[in-house]
């Protein structure tokens, strides 16, 4: 609050001072004054200097007697105590008012001084309200009650308030932070926040605006990876600045490399995991995020086109976003068929006399030299008769196989008979024993229930066999309508002794005694077999 305490002062016109001197012994006038001014009291208005926005100004509004004392009394006192109140019977009421209230106000409108003393005065409050210039007036209530005597002198108190423009603002520094990245932080590369700058400003108002990014620093910059400043600089529009910040953060790779395999054939094409061919391996490695950081060990493409054993192949890579590996593959190789295939416990190649060739089955061996040998087995063994071909197939663990063959002959018994009594029109083939027939069926006629000799040979190659277990008969009945070829020929023998079969040492040959059926009007293809399945055979009819 703006106040201005001056001392009491008498403010009369020189002309009242004339007129006063030429009147009697009455009271004179008093001055209602302010303080404004030091030491002097006059009809010149004081000022009052307000600001908009400012304190309010105050004045103290007075009554001086002009008798009183003080500097430069103007009057004599004449009346003995220079004041027209005394108190509470003696007093006067004003009214305070101001021209322009758009200007500037006071208070209070309306006051009562019931004394010659300025420290009994009353205190006025002028408040600024806009820029100008008001005046403020006192005058006395038209309908005071009051029995002061003397008059009043008021233009003394009249004062003018000159209220000037409000003071510029205060400019206060504006501050600015970096707002979006964080100090010390890691962040994926692609992934980096925008970097703003916030500026916080009181008389230009808060702003933001990108930040200014320095380049990437580290060992894998080219990459995109390493540290990075995000800075920002501000100075406002009344030149306070530059108000400065900055963050430091790093931009990394989220991923270690990518490795890629690709074997030639995908799998194995052989067993147990071999390959059989020429396989490939080419690796791909990759890392979109830092390609310079990346390092790799192993990795090497190869081609193998030669048989080996089990063999591991790898590939790992490092990069600014870490390791990845080993990433292995397996291959072992073996394109080579079985060697050296040989049999065992087999007969030779060439002919062979039945019984002659070994009853077991053979075997055989082989070679695998990369993988190993998984099998060997021998097909198309026999001691039938006839000719064989036996085939060797050696199988290795990847897959692959060899064979080898010999092709032998059984060869069959020979057959002799049968002798007389019987006719023999068609006769074994035996040369072959394969029991082909030629030439015109003879029908022998028999008797029924007669005992018919059943006489022949069997040679086995050179050697003549004598062992009756060498053979085997049949007999079965046919249709007689069957028969053809040459007239009957009846049997002019008739067997004695046993119907077992036997070998007659004396007469050098086999001797089966066959007891025909009793039946009469049967026709019967008697069939001599031997052991290796080779047969002669002759017909027969039964009558009375």
């Amino acid at each position: 609050m703006r106040t201005t305490k001056l001392r009491s002062k008498i403010s009369l016109l020189f002309i009242a001072f004339v007129a006063m001197l030429a009147l009697p012994a009455i009271a004179l006038a008093d001055v209602v004054t302010n303080n404004l001014e030091a030491n002097t009291v006059d009809t010149v208005a004081e000022n009052m200097p307000l600001q908009v926005g400012g304190d309010p100004g105050t004045t103290t509004l007075y009554v001086s007697a002009q008798g009183s004392s003080g500097p430069n009394p103007p009057f004599p006192d004449t009346n003995g105590n220079g004041c027209n109140l005394s108190g509470n019977t003696t007093y006067i009421e004003l009214d305070v008012t101001s021209d322009k209230p758009a200007v500037a106000t006071v208070s209070p409108a309306s006051v009562r001084i019931d004394d010659c003393d300025e420290s009994k005065g009353v205190t006025l409050t002028v408040s600024p309200v806009a820029e100008g210039t008001a005046t403020i007036t006192v005058k006395r209530k038209a309908d005071t009650n009051t029995s002061a005597p003397g008059t009043f002198y008021y233009d003394t108190a009249t004062f003018t308030v000159n209220v000037s423009p409000p003071p510029p603002p205060a400019n206060t520094p504006p501050q600015v932070d970096v707002s979006g990245v964080l100090g010390g932080s890691s962040y994926n590369k692609g992934s980096v926040p925008t970097a703003m700058c916030d500026v916080t400003d009181t008389e230009d108002g808060n702003s933001s605006f990108a930040a200014t990014l320095s380049p990437i620093t580290g060992p894998y910059a080219s990459d995109g990876i390493g540290s990075q400043t995000a800075s920002c600089e501000y100075t406002d529009d009344g030149g306070l600045g530059p108000a400065t910040a900055s963050v430091i953060y790093s931009i990394v790779d989220p991923s270690p490399p990518v490795i890629t395999k690709v074997v030639t054939p995908p799998l194995p094409n052989g067993d147990n995991d071999w390959y059989t061919g020429n396989v490939t391996v080419k690796w791909t490695v990759s890392d979109p995020e830092s390609p310079n950081s990346l390092a790799k060990d192993g990795c090497a493409d190869q081609s193998i086109t030669s048989d080996q054993v089990a063999t591991t192949y790898s590939c790992s890579a490092t990069s600014a976003g870490g390791s990845v590996g080993p990433v292995s593959v397996t291959i072992k190789r073996d394109g080579t068929a079985p060697t050296n295939v040989a049999f065992v416990g087999a007969p030779t190649a060439g002919s062979h006399n039945f019984g002659s060739v070994p009853a077991n089955e053979p075997t055989c061996t082989a070679d695998g030299a990369i993988s190993g040998l998984k099998s060997c087995v021998v097909s198309g063994y026999s001691t039938a008769v006839g000719s064989h071909t036996l085939k060797a197939t050696a199988t290795d663990n990847a897959g692959n196989t060899a064979t080898k063959e010999i092709t032998y002959t059984v060869n069959p018994y020979t057959l002799n008979g049968f002798f007389q009594p019987v006719d023999m029109g068609i006769k074994g083939n035996t040369d072959l024993g394969s029991g082909s027939n030629t030439g015109s069926e003879v029908n022998n006629i028999a008797k029924a229930g007669q005992t018919v000799p059943l006489k022949f040979k069997v040679f086995n190659g050179a050697i003549e066999l004598t062992d009756t277990s060498v053979v085997k008969s049949l007999v079965q009945q046919i249709t007689c309508g069957q028969l053809s070829g040459d007239p009957e020929d009846i049997i002019e023998n008739y067997a004695t002794g046993g119907t077992s079969l036997r070998y007659d040492t004396t007469g050098g040959q086999f001797i089966f005694n066959w007891q025909t059926p009793k039946n009469a009007g049967g026709c019967y293809k008697v069939t001599m077999t031997t052991k290796d399945n080779s047969f002669i055979t002759a017909y027969f009819t039964l009558r009375k």
